[in-house]
């Protein structure tokens, strides 16, 4: 890509980053608006994928129009999807799971239940909302801006500037650890590579909610520091701070920063049919179409010179008898008619159908010579 074109990409992330932030702002206002209780937190994501998606759509028919618009914003619907979702929630389940089973052997998990029948209802909402966080985050962090920012930098610095961009959002509300921010920067890089193979959002929106979900609905255990989406279950870790996480749980543990550090490799490995087949970056047409078919036939055809004319049969052939030979039939002869007395006062011009005949020079007669 020329300058003047890696400067419009750049200038697009920015315009997007700008929506992305007023976008928040907007649904954060409107579900508040509402103050409907337990549903302002469902309806406060659900309002923000929906702004996004608006939002991308339009820039994208405007910055990117030789492109698809779901392409462009890496929500392309395509054969599939549901697997691709599956394999990031079964890459996301294993991570936590792999995070919290050190803590769970070692130090010891304290685990509290609670059972009124509310809490099941929040849980229902509270999986909603997660499904509708996750994907509005990555359709802000790794869907059309972050494409936009691969335009302008390339995929290595796009995906490494979005991972830094991401673990800054993501450990900016909540006491940090060095250990919390190597996290989230390593997940930030996970969910970038998969988006680059992929083409798409499906399989780290799979993998954002599989880790969210995991991590506090079905362990209890706080995600970046915060009791969220755990309505049921409440659990606190026990040991020393490198193995626990203290209270950022286990995100904040030297297991889960060698973990986010393998998924980054494992990423790769389980994503490779994907890669084959979607990762590579659209092809977008410019400049005449030409057909190269018909450009190849003609250099072909003026290489080689004009075909020999084929036979061509002007008159049918009649069936012959046994032991002859058919002959075609030739021009008929001229007809010659016989010369009468008071023929030379017919007409002197010869006939449209005869050939021309040179004149013939009269003798004199005795007659004449006589007289």
């Amino acid at each position: 890509m020329s300058f003047l074109q890696r400067l419009a990409a750049l200038v697009w992330f920015l315009l997007a980053a700008a929506w992305f932030l007023f976008s928040d702002l907007v649904a954060s206002r409107a579900a508040e608006g509402f103050d409907t209780g337990d549903f302002q937190e469902p309806l406060y994501r659900i309002l923000l994928v929906f702004l996004l998606v608006l939002g991308y759509w339009g820039m994208s028919r405007i910055g990117q129009r030789r492109m698809d618009s779901a392409k462009a914003t890496a929500l392309a619907p395509r054969s599939g999807l549901g697997r691709e979702f599956a394999l990031g929630a079964a890459l996301g389940w294993g991570g936590v799971l792999t995070c919290v089973l050190p803590v769970a052997l070692i130090g010891g998990l304290v685990i509290t239940v609670f059972t009124n029948a509310h809490q099941y209802f929040v849980l229902f909402l509270d999986l909603i909302a997660l499904a509708a966080g996750s994907l509005a985050i990555e359709i802000a962090f790794c869907g059309y801006p972050f494409l936009r920012l691969v335009e302008a930098m390339g995929p290595g610095l796009g995906a490494f500037f979005m991972a830094v961009v991401y673990a800054i959002w993501r450990t900016h509300s909540a006491p940090t650890t060095t250990a919390s921010i190597l996290v989230a920067f390593f997940l930030g890089l996970v969910l970038a590579v998969s988006v680059l193979r992929t083409r798409a959002l499906w399989v780290a929106w799979g993998f954002h909610f599989a880790w969210v979900a995991t991590m506090s609905i079905l362990f209890g255990l706080p995600v970046s520091g915060a009791l969220n989406y755990s309505p049921l279950l409440v659990t606190n870790a026990n040991g020393p701070a490198w193995l626990s996480g203290g209270s950022q749980g286990p995100e904040g543990s030297a297991f889960a920063v060698l973990v986010s550090f393998l998924l980054i490799f494992f990423v790769v490995r389980f994503t490779g049919d994907l890669k084959h087949k979607y990762g590579y970056p659209e092809v977008v047409p410019g400049g005449i179409p030409v057909d190269i078919d018909a450009a190849a036939r003609a250099q072909h055809e003026a290489a080689m010179g004009s075909p020999e004319p084929g036979l061509v049969q002007i008159l049918p052939v009649t069936p012959s008898s046994p032991g002859t030979v058919a002959t075609p039939p030739g021009p008929e002869p001229p007809m010659i008619e016989a010369a009468t007395p008071g023929s030379e006062a017919s007409s002197s011009e010869p006939s449209p159908t005869s050939e021309a005949q040179p004149p013939h020079e009269t003798l004199p007669s005795d007659h004449d010579s006589h007289s």
